[in-house]
C-alpha cells in the first residue's frame, strides 16, 4: 500500500516485498537546504568532519581494520566513490550481474570480503579496481561512515567514503558488474525518488530505505549507506 505522492518508475529488480507492506513518500530533507550536495570540498567535508567509524586521517587503521567486528562476523567494505559532475557531486554505484547466486540484478558500491592482512580502506580500493577499474592513485580516503552488519551474509560491512579524480574512467571489468552509474546526490533527494517502507515480517517491524530512479531501484544495504551518507552531507 503507498502514501502519498507519485514516484519514478525505478528498475526490474525483485524485491521480496511482504503484501503488507506501507510505503510513505515523506522525505527527511525536505526543508533542508541542498546546496551542499553541489559541492564535492563540502560533502568530503562533512564525512571528515562527521568522525564515523573511527577513521583516522593520519593512515593508522582507525576504523579500518578487523577491530570491533563482531564475533562469527568477517569484515567486508564498499567504496562510496564521489567526483564532480555536471550537477554537483555524484556517487559512483554498479548493478550487480543477472548471473550472480545472490544479490543478482542489484545497485550496489563496489566491494566486498577483506582478504587477510587486509583494513577496510585496503579492501575497498582493491574490489573497486577489480570490479570497475579504479586506479587507487585517483582515489582519496575522506573518512568513513558507521558500519553494519548483515546477518545473512554473516559480514560487518564498513562504507569508506572516497574523493575520486574527475576524469577518472570507471567501466565494468569483472563479471560481477553489469553497469556502472555515476548518481548525482540531488536526484537523490528528489520528492520523487526517495521512499521509506514498513515490512512487518513475522513479530518483527522493519523500516527500509528505497531510492527509485528513472531505470534503477535502489534498496536494502546500498540504500542505507545512501540515506546516512545525505544525512551527513545535510547535518541532518
Amino acid at each position: 500500500m503507498s502514501r502519498g505522492t507519485a514516484r519514478r518508475a525505478g528498475g526490474a529488480q525483485a524485491i521480496p516485498r511482504p503484501a503488507d507492506a506501507i510505503e510513505y513518500a515523506h522525505s527527511p530533507w525536505r526543508r533542508l537546504d541542498h546546496r551542499p550536495l553541489g559541492s564535492l570540498d563540502a560533502v568530503c567535508g562533512a564525512v571528515a568532519a562527521a568522525g564515523l567509524g573511527g577513521f583516522d586521517a593520519t593512515g593508522g587503521p582507525g576504523g579500518s581494520d578487523a577491530t570491533g567486528v563482531p564475533a562469527g562476523y568477517r569484515l567486508s567494505a564498499v567504496l562510496v566513490g564521489l567526483l564532480e559532475g555536471p550537477s554537483g557531486v555524484e556517487v559512483v554505484l554498479t548493478r550487480r550481474s543477472q548471473a550472480l547466486t545472490a544479490h543478482r540484478g542489484e545497485i550496489a558500491f563496489p566491494g566486498g570480503r577483506a582478504e587477510a592482512g587486509e583494513g577496510a580502506r585496503e579492501a575497498a580500493l582493491r574490489e573497486s579496481a577489480e570490479e570497475v577499474g579504479l586506479d587507487p592513485a585517483a582515489a582519496t580516503v575522506v573518512g568513513e561512515l558507521s558500519a553494519m552488519s548483515t546477518v545473512v551474509s554473516a559480514s560487518h560491512v564498513v562504507p569508506v567514503v572516497a574523493r575520486l579524480e574527475a576524469g577518472c574512467v570507471l567501466q565494468p571489468v569483472s563479471g560481477e558488474v553489469e553497469r556502472v552509474l555515476r548518481v548525482p546526490l540531488r536526484e537523490l533527494v528528489r520528492s520523487d525518488t526517495y521512499r521509506e517502507e514498513l515490512w512487518r515480517l513475522g513479530d518483527r517491524e522493519l523500516r527500509l530505505h528505497f531510492f527509485y530512479l528513472d531505470d534503477e531501484t535502489v534498496w536494502g544495504a546500498t540504500a542505507r549507506v545512501l540515506h546516512q551518507l545525505i544525512a551527513v552531507a545535510l547535518r541532518a
